[in-house]
């Protein structure tokens, strides 16, 4: 989510007076010199507690009183998502969400996104029943494709009864619509460990995208791991710092985990256009600048290839010319330009005031997922105690300014976080 950000502009001059202080330092030690001249009550320890409590009584259970009917579907929203950013579920939210299953077919499709995706966040496989019937009948490919991603999540074997209903009920958008297209991607054949580090040879080469900065989030196809980012220069080379390859945790998970093509899903493989930097007026995000980015067709032509000769409708003809030759074949490369088709926009590479201790247990804790974003790790306590987020945008100033292409593409599939020994191979 791009969360309301000011951005600055190509000049340097920023839109906030606060980050020219910011940007006129040297780029080398501005970290080092610089501490954000902010006090944010609410990242207190005791504060924190207090807005647990708060989100639990008058977010969750206060919206979910009222009987499910029209009037009341948005108080049932505002508490499934709740519901999914505290991960919280109790016996009375689970009987709440049952209720909304009995009658899901006759709600509006904004809730029933709603219901699919708590559901499929913090029920999975409890549903199973109500899911295939609502599959069958819907007429919506965006609901088509969350009950059958909340089916796969349970049964992956269950994909040869999704393939025929999409067939039946889908044969004119079959191959043309965005969200099932991602779908017929996410759930088929894995791509193989030798062609993926034939693809990253070549992405990692210094003829990739010559004379632009590019931001590389390495990732594992399982979002739960943290992926890691590193920074290369218009020149080639790698950012360092103290003498050591530049390189920090990165969490590409959404909230929901859902599939890339879907909304609140987790951050798209393939390229984005880096366009400077923001400062974000969402609370969760926090003050510290973030990295502005955007998707194929979420961007137009013109701003994606940065031409002003670059007008008109977009094709995916126009994407595959940005990737070398030896490797438009690869499909992951292709997220991208599928999602933004598919209407997500607003992901952005940023940090973090979320309460960590949520997420207690989780493989990714103590870093926070968002709606499908790139986040590093910080760690507040009124004060900012540390922030990866400032050494990313240090590393990115080193390398020119946020100017330039994002790369998301997973390594493999190890359930573990990726570390620097998992990159250095293509490096060297």
């Amino acid at each position: 989510m791009r969360g309301d950000s000011v951005t600055f502009d190509k000049t340097g001059l920023i839109v906030k007076s606060i980050f020219l202080f910011l940007l006129i330092l040297p780029s080398y030690n501005l970290f080092a010199q610089y501490e954000a001249p902010f006090y944010l009550k609410f990242t207190e320890e005791a504060e924190r507690a207090k807005t647990y409590e708060r989100i639990v009584q008058n977010v969750i259970y206060k919206n979910l009183e009222g009987p499910l009917n029209d009037s009341t579907e948005d108080s049932y929203e505002a508490a499934f998502n709740a519901m999914e950013v505290a991960n919280y579920s109790s016996t009375a939210t689970w009987q709440k969400v049952q209720e909304a299953m009995n009658v899901l077919p006759f709600q509006s499709l904004s809730f029933q996104r709603s219901v699919l995706e708590v559901a499929y966040t913090v029920y999975p496989s409890d549903f199973m029943k109500e899911v295939t019937a609502l599959m069958r009948t819907t007429a919506d490919p965006r609901i088509f494709g969350m009950c059958a991603v909340y089916l796969l999540k349970a049964d992956p074997e269950a994909y040869t009864m999704i393939e025929d209903v999409l067939v039946k009920n889908f044969p004119d958008s079959l191959r043309n619509h965005p969200i099932l297209m991602g779908l017929q991607q996410f759930s088929g054949n894995a791509v193989r460990d030798a062609e993926k580090e034939k693809v990253l040879n070549v992405l990692l080469s210094k003829d990739f995208l010559p004379g632009e900065t590019v931001l590389f989030s390495f990732q594992r196809k399982n979002r739960d791991y943290p992926g890691m980012v590193m920074v290369r220069k218009r020149d080639g080379s790698f950012v360092k710092e103290q003498n050591e390859y530049f390189h920090a945790p990165q969490l590409a998970r959404g909230i929901a985990n859902l599939p890339f093509f879907l909304t609140k899903g987790n951050t798209p493989q393939g390229l984005y256009r880096m366009f400077g930097f923001g400062v974000s007026r969402n609370q969760s995000i926090g003050p510290t600048a973030n990295i502005q980015m955007g998707m194929p067709v979420e961007l137009s032509r013109e701003k994606f290839f940065d031409n002003r000769k670059m007008k008109g409708e977009w094709s995916i003809e126009d994407y595959r010319q940005l990737l070398p030759e030896s490797v438009r074949d690869y499909k992951p490369l292709y997220e991208t330009y599928i999602a933004g088709s598919a209407g997500r926009n607003e992901i952005i590479a940023h940090g973090t005031t979320i309460d960590p201790s949520y997420y207690i247990g989780k493989p990714y804790y103590p870093m926070t997922p968002t709606e499908g974003c790139l986040c590093t790790k910080e760690f507040w306590d009124g004060k900012l105690i540390y922030s990866d987020q400032q050494r990313l945008i240090n590393a990115m100033l080193s390398a020119g300014g946020a100017y330039g292409y994002v790369v998301v593409i997973e390594l493999n599939d190890e359930q573990q976080p990726v570390v620097i020994d998992d990159v250095l191979q293509y490096l060297n």
